[in-house]
């Protein structure tokens, strides 16, 4: 089972998808970024996917979490070759594709750190959080993203891992988030004034 405590009261089976949905700045990054933190320090791989921030920050944010130094931590960055920003090279901790646009480039960076992780070094719990579906939904249609994240899903239930994905609930109409929920295990909402909601499918 994997335990998203203290963040959020629950435990989750493996090969377990989790939609996180909410307003603007009610924490739902943060919140994302705990549990993979509370799985990282129990020896839990952990992959950030971030179509919003470079690479450098999202580490930076975990670190204040808990140290991923010799740990399996790793990015997909979305971002910064999109920023032209130098010349960069993929390494063992941070992959690159070429912007959120790059669909294709976004699921074989995470099944190579999926490979390397779960086969390879044999961690057999594994969190990867993608932050966030909302600047794929700027870039493609819902159709686009959904298949993406169908196949996105049905890689992390293969691993028996715990995928986190973080929306921002305002930008996208009823039928758009209706249409994503069904490829979701369950939903933790945040908002302005109370504590982030879990439901899950099977409750």
């Amino acid at each position: 089972m994997y335990d998203l405590s203290p963040a959020v009261d629950a435990e989750v089976p493996p090969g377990t998808n989790l939609l996180i949905s909410g307003p603007p700045l009610t924490g739902k990054r943060s919140l994302a970024l705990d549990i993979l933190a509370e799985g990282a320090t129990n020896g839990d791989g952990a992959i950030i996917v971030t179509t919003k921030d470079g690479a450098k920050r999202v580490l930076s944010d975990f670190e204040k979490r808990t140290t991923y130094d010799g740990k399996p931590v790793a990015v997909v960055d979305c971002v910064t070759r999109q920023q032209g920003v130098g010349e960069i090279r993929d390494d063992d901790r941070i992959k690159y594709t070429s912007s959120p646009v790059d669909m294709t480039g976004i699921g074989i960076k995470l099944s190579e750190f999926l490979q390397a992780f779960y086969q390879d070094r044999n961690i057999e719990q594994n969190r990867i959080m993608l932050h966030s579906l909302s600047t794929l939904l700027m870039y493609a249609d819902l159709q686009t993203v959904f298949r993406f994240l169908h196949v996105f899903t049905g890689r992390i239930q293969s691993v028996e891992g715990l995928g986190l994905f973080v929306i921002d609930s305002s930008a996208h109409d009823d039928k758009t988030m209706n249409t994503l929920k069904q490829l979701f295990d369950g939903i933790i909402t945040t908002s302005e004034d109370g504590e982030p909601e879990v439901r899950l499918a099977s409750n």
